[in-house]
Protein backbone atom coordinates (compact mmCIF):
# COMPACT_ATOMS: atom_id res chain seq x y z
CA UNK A 1 0.00 0.00 0.00
CA UNK A 2 1.10 3.59 -0.58
CA UNK A 3 1.20 6.36 2.04
CA UNK A 4 0.86 9.87 0.64
CA UNK A 5 1.25 13.29 2.25
CA UNK A 6 -0.30 16.32 0.54
CA UNK A 7 0.69 19.94 1.08
CA UNK A 8 -1.33 21.59 3.85
CA UNK A 9 -3.95 23.94 2.40
CA UNK A 10 -4.62 26.06 5.52
CA UNK A 11 -3.00 29.48 5.17
CA UNK A 12 0.12 29.81 7.33
CA UNK A 13 0.40 26.10 8.14
CA UNK A 14 4.07 25.16 7.67
CA UNK A 15 4.08 21.62 9.11
CA UNK A 16 4.18 18.42 7.10
CA UNK A 17 3.10 14.92 8.17
CA UNK A 18 6.01 13.05 6.59
CA UNK A 19 9.74 13.76 6.78
CA UNK A 20 12.55 11.99 4.87
CA UNK A 21 13.53 10.16 8.08
CA UNK A 22 9.98 8.99 8.86
CA UNK A 23 9.58 7.88 5.22
CA UNK A 24 12.59 5.56 5.60
CA UNK A 25 10.95 3.98 8.66
CA UNK A 26 7.61 3.62 6.87
CA UNK A 27 9.34 1.85 3.99
CA UNK A 28 10.73 -0.67 6.50
CA UNK A 29 7.10 -1.46 7.36
CA UNK A 30 6.57 -2.40 3.72
CA UNK A 31 4.86 0.79 2.49
CA UNK A 32 5.60 2.89 -0.58
CA UNK A 33 5.75 6.62 0.19
CA UNK A 34 4.64 9.61 -1.87
CA UNK A 35 4.56 13.35 -1.21
CA UNK A 36 3.16 16.34 -3.04
CA UNK A 37 5.80 18.59 -4.55
CA UNK A 38 6.69 21.43 -2.18
CA UNK A 39 4.81 19.95 0.80
CA UNK A 40 7.85 20.04 3.08
CA UNK A 41 9.54 23.26 1.91
CA UNK A 42 8.07 25.47 4.65
CA UNK A 43 9.38 22.99 7.26
CA UNK A 44 12.85 22.86 5.71
CA UNK A 45 12.52 19.56 3.78
CA UNK A 46 13.22 19.79 0.06
CA UNK A 47 11.77 17.57 -2.67
CA UNK A 48 15.32 16.39 -3.38
CA UNK A 49 15.68 15.19 0.24
CA UNK A 50 12.46 13.18 -0.11
CA UNK A 51 13.56 11.72 -3.45
CA UNK A 52 16.89 10.68 -1.88
CA UNK A 53 14.91 8.86 0.82
CA UNK A 54 13.01 6.85 -1.82
CA UNK A 55 9.82 8.93 -1.70
CA UNK A 56 7.88 9.51 -4.94
CA UNK A 57 7.32 13.24 -5.50
CA UNK A 58 3.85 13.82 -7.03
CA UNK A 59 3.18 17.16 -8.73
CA UNK A 60 -0.46 17.82 -7.77
CA UNK A 61 -2.72 17.18 -4.80
CA UNK A 62 -5.50 15.41 -6.83
CA UNK A 63 -2.92 12.99 -8.25
CA UNK A 64 -1.55 12.25 -4.78
CA UNK A 65 -4.99 11.63 -3.23
CA UNK A 66 -5.82 9.30 -6.14
CA UNK A 67 -2.59 7.29 -5.90
CA UNK A 68 -2.34 6.92 -2.13
CA UNK A 69 -4.16 4.26 -0.11
CA UNK A 70 -3.33 6.05 3.15
CA UNK A 71 -3.29 9.85 3.48
CA UNK A 72 -1.23 11.38 6.30
CA UNK A 73 -2.01 15.02 7.05
CA UNK A 74 -1.56 17.53 9.89
CA UNK A 75 -4.70 19.72 9.83
CA UNK A 76 -8.26 18.36 9.55
CA UNK A 77 -9.27 17.86 5.90
CA UNK A 78 -11.41 20.43 4.13
CA UNK A 79 -14.69 19.41 2.54
CA UNK A 80 -12.98 19.51 -0.86
CA UNK A 81 -10.25 17.17 0.37
CA UNK A 82 -12.78 14.78 1.91
CA UNK A 83 -14.44 14.38 -1.49
CA UNK A 84 -11.19 12.82 -2.72
CA UNK A 85 -11.48 10.03 -0.15
CA UNK A 86 -13.17 6.78 -1.08
CA UNK A 87 -13.99 3.40 0.41
CA UNK A 88 -10.88 1.41 1.31
CA UNK A 89 -8.72 4.47 1.89
CA UNK A 90 -7.46 5.57 5.33
CA UNK A 91 -6.94 9.13 6.52
CA UNK A 92 -4.57 9.86 9.43
CA UNK A 93 -4.66 13.46 10.69
CA UNK A 94 -5.87 15.77 13.41
CA UNK A 95 -9.67 15.80 13.13
CA UNK A 96 -11.28 17.11 16.36
CA UNK A 97 -14.50 15.09 15.87
CA UNK A 98 -16.24 16.62 18.89
CA UNK A 99 -16.05 20.06 17.27
CA UNK A 100 -16.52 19.01 13.62
CA UNK A 101 -19.80 17.07 13.48
CA UNK A 102 -20.49 18.14 9.90
CA UNK A 103 -17.02 17.00 8.81
CA UNK A 104 -17.54 13.71 10.64
CA UNK A 105 -20.78 13.05 8.75
CA UNK A 106 -19.03 13.86 5.46
CA UNK A 107 -16.21 11.43 6.32
CA UNK A 108 -18.78 8.73 7.10
CA UNK A 109 -20.32 9.23 3.65
CA UNK A 110 -17.01 8.53 1.90
CA UNK A 111 -16.77 5.06 3.44
CA UNK A 112 -13.13 5.71 4.32
CA UNK A 113 -11.51 4.95 7.65
CA UNK A 114 -10.44 8.08 9.56
CA UNK A 115 -7.91 7.99 12.39
CA UNK A 116 -7.83 11.20 14.45
CA UNK A 117 -4.38 11.79 15.96
CA UNK A 118 -6.00 14.07 18.56
CA UNK A 119 -8.08 11.14 19.84
CA UNK A 120 -5.16 8.87 20.76
CA UNK A 121 -5.95 7.71 24.33
CA UNK A 122 -3.58 9.02 26.99
CA UNK A 123 -2.28 5.70 28.27
CA UNK A 124 1.35 4.64 28.69
CA UNK A 125 1.44 2.39 25.62
CA UNK A 126 0.16 5.20 23.38
CA UNK A 127 2.59 7.93 24.48
CA UNK A 128 4.76 7.37 21.39
CA UNK A 129 1.85 8.44 19.15
CA UNK A 130 0.39 11.17 21.37
CA UNK A 131 0.53 14.02 18.86
CA UNK A 132 -1.37 16.43 21.14
CA UNK A 133 1.40 16.15 23.73
CA UNK A 134 4.10 16.54 21.07
CA UNK A 135 2.57 19.75 19.77
CA UNK A 136 1.75 21.06 23.27
CA UNK A 137 5.38 20.54 24.29
CA UNK A 138 6.53 22.72 21.39
CA UNK A 139 3.81 25.32 22.05
CA UNK A 140 4.89 25.66 25.70
CA UNK A 141 8.51 26.16 24.75
CA UNK A 142 7.70 28.61 21.97
CA UNK A 143 5.36 30.59 24.26
CA UNK A 144 8.26 31.45 26.56
CA UNK A 145 10.46 32.40 23.60
CA UNK A 146 7.64 34.60 22.26
CA UNK A 147 7.24 36.20 25.69
CA UNK A 148 10.97 36.90 25.85
CA UNK A 149 10.82 38.49 22.40
CA UNK A 150 8.16 40.94 23.65
CA UNK A 151 9.62 41.47 27.14
CA UNK A 152 11.94 44.43 27.65
CA UNK A 153 14.35 42.78 30.11
CA UNK A 154 16.45 39.70 30.78
CA UNK A 155 14.78 36.64 32.25
CA UNK A 156 17.66 36.07 34.67
CA UNK A 157 18.79 38.64 37.22
CA UNK A 158 22.16 40.31 36.69
CA UNK A 159 24.45 42.63 38.61
CA UNK A 160 26.57 44.66 36.18
CA UNK A 161 28.76 47.75 36.30
CA UNK A 162 25.90 49.60 34.62
CA UNK A 163 23.36 48.61 37.24
CA UNK A 164 21.32 45.78 38.70
CA UNK A 165 18.73 43.89 36.63
CA UNK A 166 16.05 42.03 38.66
CA UNK A 167 14.98 38.56 37.47
CA UNK A 168 11.67 38.28 35.62
CA UNK A 169 8.73 36.76 37.47
CA UNK A 170 6.79 34.28 35.34
CA UNK A 171 3.42 32.72 36.18
CA UNK A 172 2.39 29.58 34.26
CA UNK A 173 -1.33 28.81 34.51
CA UNK A 174 -1.96 25.11 33.89
CA UNK A 175 0.68 22.41 34.33
CA UNK A 176 -0.20 20.06 31.50
CA UNK A 177 2.35 19.19 28.82
CA UNK A 178 2.49 22.77 27.49
CA UNK A 179 2.65 24.22 31.00
CA UNK A 180 5.49 21.94 32.10
CA UNK A 181 7.41 22.76 28.91
CA UNK A 182 6.94 26.47 29.65
CA UNK A 183 8.08 25.97 33.26
CA UNK A 184 11.22 24.11 32.14
CA UNK A 185 12.11 26.79 29.58
CA UNK A 186 11.42 29.67 31.96
CA UNK A 187 13.48 28.24 34.85
CA UNK A 188 16.36 27.35 32.51
CA UNK A 189 16.43 30.99 31.37
CA UNK A 190 16.79 32.08 35.00
CA UNK A 191 13.34 33.54 35.72
CA UNK A 192 11.58 33.21 39.07
CA UNK A 193 8.77 30.88 38.02
CA UNK A 194 5.41 30.29 39.68
CA UNK A 195 2.87 27.75 38.44
CA UNK A 196 -0.75 26.98 39.21
CA UNK A 197 -2.94 23.99 38.40
CA UNK A 198 -6.27 22.79 39.77
CA UNK A 199 -4.82 19.26 40.08
CA UNK A 200 -2.89 19.06 43.36
CA UNK A 201 -1.10 15.89 42.19
CA UNK A 202 1.09 17.94 39.79
CA UNK A 203 2.58 20.10 42.58
CA UNK A 204 5.51 17.71 42.97
CA UNK A 205 6.26 17.82 39.21
CA UNK A 206 6.21 21.63 39.27
CA UNK A 207 8.54 21.90 42.26
CA UNK A 208 10.94 19.29 40.83
CA UNK A 209 11.44 21.58 37.80
CA UNK A 210 12.48 24.51 39.98
CA UNK A 211 9.19 26.41 40.02
CA UNK A 212 7.02 27.34 43.00
CA UNK A 213 3.54 25.85 43.14
CA UNK A 214 0.82 28.40 43.91
CA UNK A 215 -1.37 26.81 46.59
CA UNK A 216 -4.94 27.84 47.35
CA UNK A 217 -6.28 27.74 50.89
CA UNK A 218 -9.36 25.83 49.74
CA UNK A 219 -10.74 22.34 50.26
CA UNK A 220 -12.26 20.87 47.10
CA UNK A 221 -13.19 17.24 46.59
CA UNK A 222 -13.18 17.33 42.80
CA UNK A 223 -12.87 14.51 40.29
CA UNK A 224 -9.40 12.99 40.11
CA UNK A 225 -7.61 13.62 36.81
CA UNK A 226 -7.12 9.86 36.42
CA UNK A 227 -10.82 9.70 35.53
CA UNK A 228 -10.65 12.51 32.97
CA UNK A 229 -7.89 11.27 30.68
CA UNK A 230 -5.20 13.18 32.55
CA UNK A 231 -6.98 16.53 32.10
CA UNK A 232 -8.29 18.79 34.82
CA UNK A 233 -11.93 18.36 35.81
CA UNK A 234 -14.22 21.44 35.84
CA UNK A 235 -13.97 23.40 39.12
CA UNK A 236 -16.78 24.57 41.36
CA UNK A 237 -17.80 28.28 41.37
CA UNK A 238 -16.42 28.66 44.92
CA UNK A 239 -13.04 27.25 43.87
CA UNK A 240 -12.99 29.52 40.80
CA UNK A 241 -13.60 32.60 42.95
CA UNK A 242 -10.75 31.62 45.27
CA UNK A 243 -8.55 31.05 42.24
CA UNK A 244 -9.31 34.48 40.74
CA UNK A 245 -8.72 36.09 44.13
CA UNK A 246 -5.24 34.54 44.23
CA UNK A 247 -4.46 35.71 40.68
CA UNK A 248 -5.54 39.28 41.56
CA UNK A 249 -3.11 39.17 44.46
CA UNK A 250 -0.26 38.01 42.16
CA UNK A 251 -1.00 40.25 39.14
CA UNK A 252 0.93 43.38 40.27
CA UNK A 253 4.10 41.36 40.88
CA UNK A 254 4.12 39.15 37.75
CA UNK A 255 6.03 40.21 34.61
CA UNK A 256 5.02 37.37 32.28
CA UNK A 257 1.91 35.17 32.26
CA UNK A 258 1.84 31.96 30.18
CA UNK A 259 -1.78 30.72 30.09
CA UNK A 260 -2.18 27.07 29.01
CA UNK A 261 -5.47 25.99 30.66
CA UNK A 262 -7.41 24.24 27.90
CA UNK A 263 -9.22 20.91 27.57
CA UNK A 264 -9.75 19.70 23.96
CA UNK A 265 -13.35 20.09 22.85
CA UNK A 266 -14.25 22.74 25.45
CA UNK A 267 -14.14 26.51 25.49
CA UNK A 268 -11.18 27.94 27.40
CA UNK A 269 -12.00 29.14 30.94
CA UNK A 270 -11.37 32.86 31.54
CA UNK A 271 -8.76 32.93 34.31
CA UNK A 272 -6.99 36.28 33.73
CA UNK A 273 -9.61 39.01 33.78
CA UNK A 274 -9.51 42.61 32.56
CA UNK A 275 -8.86 44.02 36.05
CA UNK A 276 -5.87 41.69 36.46
CA UNK A 277 -4.40 42.96 33.17
CA UNK A 278 -4.90 46.54 34.37
CA UNK A 279 -3.09 45.71 37.64
CA UNK A 280 0.03 44.47 35.81
CA UNK A 281 3.12 46.64 35.32
CA UNK A 282 3.76 48.37 31.97
CA UNK A 283 5.94 46.18 29.77
CA UNK A 284 4.43 42.95 31.10
CA UNK A 285 3.53 40.15 28.66
CA UNK A 286 0.67 37.64 28.49
CA UNK A 287 0.98 34.68 26.10
CA UNK A 288 -2.37 32.90 25.75
CA UNK A 289 -2.02 29.36 24.41
CA UNK A 290 -5.79 28.86 24.73
CA UNK A 291 -6.57 31.66 22.23
CA UNK A 292 -7.96 29.22 19.65
CA UNK A 293 -10.85 28.39 22.02
CA UNK A 294 -11.52 31.92 23.28
CA UNK A 295 -8.48 32.39 25.51
CA UNK A 296 -7.72 32.25 29.23
CA UNK A 297 -7.25 36.03 29.20
CA UNK A 298 -10.40 38.12 28.88
CA UNK A 299 -8.74 40.55 26.44
CA UNK A 300 -7.11 37.97 24.13
CA UNK A 301 -7.77 38.32 20.39
CA UNK A 302 -7.08 35.09 18.46
CA UNK A 303 -4.22 35.29 15.93
CA UNK A 304 -3.35 38.82 17.06
CA UNK A 305 -0.85 40.58 19.30
CA UNK A 306 -2.26 43.62 21.08
CA UNK A 307 -0.91 46.19 23.54
CA UNK A 308 -3.32 47.47 26.21
CA UNK A 309 -3.62 51.07 27.38
CA UNK A 310 -1.41 50.34 30.40
CA UNK A 311 1.36 48.85 28.23
CA UNK A 312 0.69 45.10 28.65
CA UNK A 313 1.34 42.98 25.52
CA UNK A 314 -1.14 40.13 24.96
CA UNK A 315 -0.06 37.49 22.43
CA UNK A 316 -2.94 35.41 21.06
CA UNK A 317 -1.24 33.44 18.28
CA UNK A 318 -2.82 30.05 17.53
CA UNK A 319 0.00 28.59 15.43
CA UNK A 320 2.88 28.17 17.91
CA UNK A 321 3.84 24.66 16.69
CA UNK A 322 3.81 25.89 13.09
CA UNK A 323 6.24 28.67 14.09
CA UNK A 324 8.75 25.89 14.78
CA UNK A 325 7.78 23.87 11.71
CA UNK A 326 10.92 21.73 11.38
CA UNK A 327 10.79 20.46 14.95
CA UNK A 328 6.99 20.10 14.92
CA UNK A 329 7.03 18.16 11.65
CA UNK A 330 9.74 15.83 12.93
CA UNK A 331 7.80 14.98 16.09
CA UNK A 332 4.40 14.72 14.39
CA UNK A 333 5.79 12.53 11.58
CA UNK A 334 7.26 10.24 14.26
CA UNK A 335 3.85 10.04 15.98
CA UNK A 336 2.24 9.09 12.64
CA UNK A 337 4.96 6.52 11.98
CA UNK A 338 4.33 4.87 15.37
CA UNK A 339 0.61 4.78 14.60
CA UNK A 340 1.36 3.04 11.30
CA UNK A 341 3.59 0.56 13.16
CA UNK A 342 0.60 -0.44 15.32
CA UNK A 343 -1.60 -0.62 12.20
CA UNK A 344 0.95 -2.89 10.47
CA UNK A 345 1.83 -5.69 12.91
CA UNK A 346 3.00 -7.94 10.06
CA UNK A 347 5.33 -5.26 8.57
CA UNK A 348 3.96 -6.30 5.19
CA UNK A 349 2.80 -2.91 3.95
CA UNK A 350 -0.87 -3.73 4.61
CA UNK A 351 -3.10 -2.02 7.17
CA UNK A 352 -4.68 -4.30 9.79
CA UNK A 353 -7.34 -2.04 11.35
CA UNK A 354 -7.79 -3.97 14.61
CA UNK A 355 -10.76 -2.42 16.41
CA UNK A 356 -10.06 -4.62 19.47
CA UNK A 357 -6.87 -2.64 20.12
CA UNK A 358 -7.51 0.12 22.70
CA UNK A 359 -5.29 2.66 20.94
CA UNK A 360 -6.53 2.07 17.39
CA UNK A 361 -10.16 1.90 18.51
CA UNK A 362 -9.81 5.09 20.55
CA UNK A 363 -8.29 7.05 17.65
CA UNK A 364 -10.71 5.76 14.97
CA UNK A 365 -13.64 8.13 14.34
CA UNK A 366 -15.12 6.50 11.21
CA UNK A 367 -14.72 2.87 10.16
CA UNK A 368 -16.27 1.13 7.13
CA UNK A 369 -18.99 3.74 6.68
CA UNK A 370 -19.90 4.01 10.36
CA UNK A 371 -19.15 6.76 12.88
CA UNK A 372 -17.23 5.24 15.82
CA UNK A 373 -16.88 8.44 17.84
CA UNK A 374 -16.98 8.73 20.82
CA UNK A 375 -14.89 5.67 21.69
CA UNK A 376 -15.45 3.54 24.79
CA UNK A 377 -13.23 4.43 27.75
CA UNK A 378 -9.83 2.66 27.66
CA UNK A 379 -9.42 -0.40 29.85
CA UNK A 380 -6.38 1.22 31.48
CA UNK A 381 -6.64 4.54 33.37
CA UNK A 382 -4.69 7.46 31.91
CA UNK A 383 -2.75 7.93 35.12
CA UNK A 384 -2.81 6.14 38.43
CA UNK A 385 -5.25 7.69 40.85
CA UNK A 386 -3.49 9.17 43.84
CA UNK A 387 -4.36 7.25 47.00
CA UNK A 388 -6.43 9.28 49.42
CA UNK A 389 -4.56 10.15 52.57
CA UNK A 390 -6.54 10.17 55.76
CA UNK A 391 -5.86 13.23 57.89
CA UNK A 392 -4.63 12.42 61.39
CA UNK A 393 -7.20 13.13 64.07
CA UNK A 394 -6.56 16.41 65.87
CA UNK A 395 -6.02 15.70 69.59
CA UNK A 396 -7.44 17.89 72.32
CA UNK A 397 -5.01 19.42 74.91
CA UNK A 398 -6.17 16.86 77.49
CA UNK A 399 -5.56 13.96 75.05
CA UNK A 400 -2.10 15.32 74.16
CA UNK A 401 -1.18 15.57 77.86
CA UNK A 402 -2.41 12.02 78.49
CA UNK A 403 -0.44 10.68 75.51
CA UNK A 404 2.77 12.44 76.65
CA UNK A 405 2.30 11.06 80.19
CA UNK A 406 1.78 7.52 78.88
CA UNK A 407 4.92 7.77 76.69
CA UNK A 408 6.98 9.07 79.65
CA UNK A 409 5.75 6.25 81.92
CA UNK A 410 6.54 3.60 79.29
CA UNK A 411 10.04 5.03 78.80
CA UNK A 412 10.63 5.14 82.57
CA UNK A 413 9.51 1.51 82.98
CA UNK A 414 11.85 0.43 80.19
CA UNK A 415 14.85 2.24 81.71
CA UNK A 416 14.16 0.96 85.25
CA UNK A 417 13.86 -2.61 83.94
CA UNK A 418 17.17 -2.34 82.05
CA UNK A 419 18.96 -0.86 85.08
CA UNK A 420 17.53 -3.50 87.44
CA UNK A 421 18.46 -6.39 85.13
CA UNK A 422 21.91 -4.91 84.45
CA UNK A 423 22.59 -4.28 88.16
CA UNK A 424 21.46 -7.81 89.04
CA UNK A 425 23.79 -9.33 86.43
CA UNK A 426 26.77 -7.28 87.69
CA UNK A 427 25.97 -8.25 91.31
CA UNK A 428 25.75 -11.90 90.27
CA UNK A 429 29.10 -11.63 88.47
CA UNK A 430 30.62 -9.98 91.56
CA UNK A 431 29.68 -12.93 93.77
CA UNK A 432 31.62 -15.45 91.67
CA UNK A 433 34.26 -13.46 89.69
CA UNK A 434 37.64 -12.40 91.19
CA UNK A 435 38.16 -8.78 92.32
CA UNK A 436 40.66 -8.02 89.52
CA UNK A 437 38.07 -9.01 86.87
CA UNK A 438 35.42 -6.73 88.39
CA UNK A 439 37.77 -3.72 88.31
CA UNK A 440 38.38 -4.20 84.57
CA UNK A 441 34.73 -5.01 83.93
CA UNK A 442 33.48 -1.79 85.57
CA UNK A 443 35.98 0.27 83.49
CA UNK A 444 34.79 -1.55 80.37
CA UNK A 445 31.09 -0.81 81.08
CA UNK A 446 31.81 2.87 81.76
CA UNK A 447 33.93 3.18 78.58
CA UNK A 448 31.12 1.64 76.50
CA UNK A 449 28.61 4.13 77.96
CA UNK A 450 30.88 7.16 77.49
CA UNK A 451 31.96 6.01 74.00
CA UNK A 452 28.35 5.56 72.90
CA UNK A 453 27.40 9.06 74.11
CA UNK A 454 30.43 10.63 72.42
CA UNK A 455 29.98 8.84 69.08
CA UNK A 456 26.19 9.23 68.81
CA UNK A 457 26.31 12.98 69.49
CA UNK A 458 28.73 13.77 66.64
CA UNK A 459 27.18 16.40 64.36
CA UNK A 460 26.61 15.27 60.75
CA UNK A 461 26.07 18.70 59.18
CA UNK A 462 28.64 17.93 56.45
CA UNK A 463 28.19 14.15 56.43
CA UNK A 464 25.49 11.60 56.19
CA UNK A 465 24.62 10.32 59.71
CA UNK A 466 26.26 6.95 58.94
CA UNK A 467 29.47 8.65 57.73
CA UNK A 468 29.60 10.81 60.86
CA UNK A 469 29.27 7.77 63.16
CA UNK A 470 31.90 5.68 61.34
CA UNK A 471 34.33 8.62 61.41
CA UNK A 472 33.74 9.06 65.16
CA UNK A 473 34.39 5.34 65.76
CA UNK A 474 37.57 5.54 63.68
CA UNK A 475 38.74 8.56 65.69
CA UNK A 476 38.34 6.67 68.99
CA UNK A 477 40.19 3.68 67.48
CA UNK A 478 43.08 6.01 66.56
CA UNK A 479 43.19 7.47 70.09
CA UNK A 480 43.31 3.98 71.60
CA UNK A 481 45.96 2.84 69.12
CA UNK A 482 48.16 5.90 69.78
CA UNK A 483 48.12 5.08 73.50
CA UNK A 484 49.35 1.54 72.73
CA UNK A 485 51.84 2.35 69.95
CA UNK A 486 54.67 2.92 72.46
CA UNK A 487 54.15 -0.51 74.04
CA UNK A 488 57.18 -2.68 74.84
CA UNK A 489 55.52 -5.57 73.01
CA UNK A 490 56.37 -5.66 69.31
CA UNK A 491 53.09 -7.39 68.43
CA UNK A 492 51.02 -4.75 70.25
CA UNK A 493 53.00 -1.95 68.54
CA UNK A 494 52.44 -3.49 65.07
CA UNK A 495 48.70 -3.95 65.69
CA UNK A 496 48.40 -0.36 66.98
CA UNK A 497 50.18 0.99 63.87
CA UNK A 498 47.87 -1.03 61.60
CA UNK A 499 44.83 0.31 63.51
CA UNK A 500 46.00 3.90 63.00
CA UNK A 501 46.63 3.25 59.30
CA UNK A 502 43.26 1.63 58.57
CA UNK A 503 41.21 4.05 60.67
CA UNK A 504 42.95 7.01 58.98
CA UNK A 505 41.99 5.60 55.56
CA UNK A 506 38.36 5.41 56.72
CA UNK A 507 38.36 9.02 58.01
CA UNK A 508 40.05 10.60 54.98
CA UNK A 509 37.98 8.44 52.61
CA UNK A 510 34.83 9.65 54.36
CA UNK A 511 35.79 13.27 53.82
CA UNK A 512 36.64 12.65 50.15
CA UNK A 513 33.29 10.91 49.53
CA UNK A 514 31.47 13.75 51.31
CA UNK A 515 33.30 16.31 49.15
CA UNK A 516 32.22 14.51 45.98
CA UNK A 517 28.62 14.28 47.21
CA UNK A 518 28.52 18.01 47.94
CA UNK A 519 30.05 18.77 44.52
CA UNK A 520 27.09 17.04 42.85
CA UNK A 521 24.80 19.80 44.15
CA UNK A 522 27.01 22.74 43.16
CA UNK A 523 26.42 24.62 39.91
CA UNK A 524 30.13 25.36 39.44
Amino acid sequence: MKIGTPKEVLAGEARVAMTPDSALQLQKLGYDCAIQAGAGLAAGFTDAAYAAAGVTVVKTAPALWKEADIIAKVRPPTEAELKRLSKGKTLVSFFYPGQNEKLLEAAKGTGANVIAMDMVPRISRAQKMDALSSMANIAGYRAVIEAGNNFGRFFTGQVTAAGKVPPAKVLVIGAGVAGLAAIGTSTSLGAITYAFDVRPEVAEQIESMGAEFVFLDFEETGQNSAATGGYAAPSSPEFREKQLEKFRELAPEIDIVIATALIPGRDAPVLWTKDMVEAMKPGSVIVDLAAERGGNCELTKPDEKIVTDNGVTIVGYTDFPSRMATQSSTLYATNVRHMMTDLTPGKDGTVNHNMEDDVIRGATVTHEGEITFPPPPPKVAAIAAAPKKEKPKELTPAEKKAAELAAFQAQTRSQVTLLTVGGGLILLAGLFAPASFMQHFIVFVLSVFVGFQVIWNVSHSLHTPLMAITNAISSIIILGALMQIGSSSTLVMILAALSVFMAAINIFGGFLVTRRMLAMFQKS
